[in-house]
């Protein structure tokens, strides 16, 4: 059955219960023995053990392991060691991440609320909310949290919160009239959801689904099995880590079988190609992702950004597409009065938000309101028709936003709520609802009485005979008429939501505790206010760097269209040419069909959580990097579906917290461009850090490759190129990774998804770079093994060389573009500081007697030292060459 469509009466009947008496105990018990307790279900969790042994399954973790076993045979067991505990390391790091992350269903379990008022046995009964079945009468009363869907019957000024529902930024006039089969969710006022909180009134309803069943269940269900594909930057891991592993095996190939043929010991032969295949291996690349990874966690972190997921920041760097929600998120999510128009004048009216800080402006010119009589006459009628609570002090604020917002624009011009009910005490109500479209209020002052009236300017002006002008009280001409209508079509063209406000006195002599509509005859209009939920301040700011760095930004919501698109515009998400799609629009779209025109669509107005993961999967489906940022339980499925899901800290619900990769603390819109800028820089920094990693194991390899091809003995031994990649690769590779932005970051187009980790540019760098070392290093050795054919001193030589040259590249690898000048050799300190070190260790060993002997080398002096680095800087100045004359020519 279709709830929202079937009458009160014909649900009664299907669900078998009395709308008067309730169900009784013993049935209840029955159903709730039948269909279960009303709460959300979580989905089976994989065991701890089992997530860590997950952690092992990746290729490159495969290869390390591999190392770990080659190193432990050829009994080098620092370096075994070294390398496994890279791997536990990252393993315990990964199942952190992942445990935390399998709590999303358990925080959305948390919203159900723990008690709810139902008539049983034809008795109101307070009991847990996981305890009521369907076909229960729950009570409604202001401030109760709904705990189960139900269709209303029976109402009384009933409005209910569905923000984190359907995203809608103001609370919802429900009613009991049936609604059309095809009527969204947002737009069925005749049912209220689990979930949802009771603003205003009361009201009774016939629960018709609870638990799973639910829409809050639905969404549940949409969090369990939305898709949470591998980050960019975990593929181009994985693609490197293939490569690596056949390169492996082609090395161990092709020297073994090189070596056979140059007659080589086959002991030293096997041990040297293993030795070399391991050198291939950047056993340092993990390690160096990690302390990327946290390096700018930790900044994010002091940029009010609080990272889940590590590898979410890297995804950032590469984001398209950002589908961010309005409410609470580009918008403060307080209603506040922008436009006020009396007496014929429009007055403009400063502020944001409940903040009582503001000042009314005329032609630009601020105007003392608390002498204003007009704007007095408009603004104490607005707050004597009010129902919300605001005192000076902001210690009690409650009630309909939109009232909140008319008590805030009357408190900047000096009135009060408080002094209004001293001064005209309440006599009788009309409420809102709506059909009706306004709401009015009596009050006495001594001995006179007084109507006050507010609603829609289309319910409130028809009933208006009068004028409040700056010359006093007139009649309503027809011209004056028409410039009223004209007013609220360009406000509401203008995105706001448009009050009209009136007052009559009323005839003295006559009780006016019980009246009807009879009495909003013969009315005066005092003026018209137009309202806006208003974007954050630094909002349009974050929009327009988005742009600047290549980044859509499309904006969803559960709002109105009109409101919607004045939002966007301001913002400048919205520009001409763009189209406005609703969620009903949606629905009648294929998945294919929204994916064709996506790219065109800049605003969603009147969603559903069914649609924002279409709207995600439709950009999934184009090989968009896309992030989904919300603050609501409706925005959870969306975050977890999207490449990036980013809460709103302030606003958001656990589940939106937990579900997201990346918490937005301070609900700055800016701090995602921070977030973006950090992404793309961690990305340069490992693609640099990459780079200079396998330049060197390039180098090692061409070195080795030569010798053995033209027959010279092997110029490194085993535990020299192991010693090169434990001193060259591991700390200079971290200091690397950890590296400042680049001033330009944020003006690059992002990476195309396609785009390979290791590209020809890359690939061409690399072996570049490994020639220019190799050739320094073969040089060395040729001369003291030809020249003086001492084989000791050209080994030791060469591989001193070697280091110096890899520790001086270092400086250079900051930059693919930029020489070390224009980077500032000493903005990286830890780099300068790492460098220094290893050069420092890289001399202590030759003066250490039992590692002379391990390494195959001897004492050094001064003047050896000296020579090492100016053979070491020989491939740093080449590489520092090329650049300049290539940022010449461009």
């Amino acid at each position: 059955m279709i709830w929202h469509t079937e009458s009160h009466s014909a649900i009664a009947i299907h669900l078998k219960t009395d709308l008067q008496l309730g169900l009784s105990s013993l049935e209840a018990s029955a159903r709730l023995q039948a269909g279960g307790v009303n709460e959300l279900t979580q989905e089976k969790h994989i065991g701890p053990l089992k997530i860590f042994i997950r952690q092992f399954n990746s290729v490159v973790i495969w290869v390390l392991l591999s190392a770990t076993l080659v190193s432990s045979l050829l009994r080098e067991y620092i370096n075994a060691i070294a390398i496994l505990a890279i791997v536990i390391l990252n393993a315990i790091i990964g199942f952190m991440l992942e445990y935390r992350a399998d709590r999303a269903i358990t925080a959305l379990k948390g919203m159900t609320t723990p008690q709810a008022k139902v008539i049983r046995d034809d008795h109101r009964q307070l009991i847990p909310a996981s305890q009521i079945v369907p076909g229960d009468i729950l009570c409604l009363e202001s401030g109760d949290v709904v705990a189960a869907d139900a269709r209303l019957f029976k109402i009384a000024s009933l409005k209910i919160n569905e923000a984190s529902l359907t995203g809608e930024s103001l609370p919802v006039e429900k009613n009991i009239a049936l609604c059309l089969k095809e009527t969204p969710l947002a737009d069925q006022l005749n049912m209220v959801f689990m979930g949802t909180a009771v603003v205003n009134g009361t009201g009774h309803a016939m629960v018709v689904a609870t638990g799973m069943q639910t829409e809050m269940g639905h969404i549940a269900t949409m969090l369990q099995k939305a898709s949470s594909d591998e980050t960019p930057l975990q593929k181009r891991l994985n693609q490197v880590a293939y490569r690596l592993l056949w390169a492996c095996f082609a090395i161990i190939l092709l020297i073994f079988g090189l070596g056979l043929w140059q007659s080589l010991p086959f002991f030293s032969l096997f041990t040297s190609a293993v030795g070399l295949a391991v050198a291939a291996i950047p056993e340092g690349l993990p390690a160096v992702v990690t302390v990327a990874l946290a390096m700018g966690v930790q900044r994010m972190a002091r940029r009010s950004v609080l990272v889940r997921h590590m590898s979410a920041v890297e995804t950032l760097g590469c984001l398209q597409v950002i589908c961010t929600d309005k409410t609470g998120t580009l918008t403060i999510g307080e209603m506040t009065a922008r436009k006020l128009i009396a007496g014929g004048i429009i007055h403009t009216i400063l502020g944001e938000g409940y903040d009582i800080a503001g000042n009314y402006l005329h032609d630009s010119r601020e105007i003392n309101a608390n002498q204003n009589a007009v704007l007095q006459q408009v603004l104490r009628a607005a707050v004597a028709c009010n129902e919300a609570e605001l005192d000076e002090a902001h210690s009690s604020i409650f009630g309909d936003p939109t009232e909140i917002a008319l008590l805030v624009a009357a408190a900047k011009a000096g009135i009060w709520k408080k002094e209004i009910e001293q001064e005209m005490p309440r006599v009788a109500e009309l409420p809102f609802d709506s059909e009706r479209k306004r709401m009015s209020v009596i009050r006495r002052k001594e001995d006179a009485y007084k109507l006050f009236i507010k609603g829609a300017p289309e319910a409130v002006l028809k009933r208006c005979s009068k004028i409040l002008l700056p010359e006093g009280i007139e009649q309503i001409s027809k011209a004056s008429h028409i410039q009223i209508q004209q007013s609220c079509e360009w406000m509401a063209a203008d995105g706001l939501r448009i009050l009209a406000i009136a007052e009559r006195l009323l005839p003295e002599g006559i009780d006016y505790s019980q009246v009807d509509d009879s009495i909003e005859v013969n009315l005066t209009l005092l003026g018209i206010v137009g309202m806006q939920d208003p974007p954050h301040p630094e909002a349009k700011r974050a929009v327009q760097q988005c742009k600047t760095a290549g980044i859509k930004a499309v904006m969803i919501t559960g709002d109105h269209p009109a409101t919607a698109q004045a939002i966007a515009q301001e913002l400048g998400i919205f520009s001409p040419g763009d189209k406005i799609v609703t969620g009903s629009e949606i629905e009648k779209m294929t998945s294919k069909d929204l994916a064709n025109i996506v790219n065109d669509i800049t605003v969603y107005a009147r969603v559903s959580p069914e649609h924002k993961i279409k709207i995600v999967e439709a950009w999934k489906q184009r090989e968009t990097i896309v992030a989904m940022t919300g603050d609501g339980v409706n925005d959870a499925p969306a975050l977890k579906a999207a490449a990036v899901g980013i809460a709103m800290g302030k606003t958001a619900t656990d589940v939106t917290k937990e579900a997201a990769d990346i918490i937005v603390t301070d609900n700055n819109f800016m701090s995602i461009v921070a977030g973006v800028e950090e992404g793309r820089t961690i990305y340069n920094n490992i693609s640099k850090t990459l780079s200079y990693l396998l330049a060197g194991n390039a180098g090692e390899l061409i070195v080795m490759f030569i010798a053995i091809l033209v027959g010279w003995p092997l110029p490194l031994l085993v535990i020299q190129l192991l010693w090169i990649n434990l001193i060259t690769d591991g700390l200079p590779a971290i200091a690397l990774a950890t590296d400042a932005s680049e001033p330009d970051i944020l003006k690059r187009a992002p990476r195309p998804t396609k785009k390979p980790f290791m590209d020809k540019a890359f690939f061409q760098r690399v072996i570049f770079i490994g020639c220019l070392t190799s050739l320094v290093t073969l040089g060395t050795f040729a001369y003291y093994y030809l020249g003086y054919h001492d084989l000791t001193q050209a080994r030791d030589s060469a591989f001193s060389v070697l280091v110096t040259a890899e520790l001086l590249r270092a400086f250079g690898a900051r930059s693919h573009e930029k020489t070390i000048w224009q980077v500032n050799i000493f903005s990286n300190l830890r780099l300068f500081f790492i460098v220094s070190v290893s050069f420092f260790l890289q001399v202590s060993i030759h003066h250490v007697s039992i590692l002379q002997k391990v390494f195959g080398i001897k004492p050094v002096s001064l003047l050896e030292c000296i020579s090492w680095v100016v053979l070491g800087m020989i491939p740093l100045a080449i590489m520092e060459l090329h650049k300049g004359i290539r940022n010449r020519r461009t």
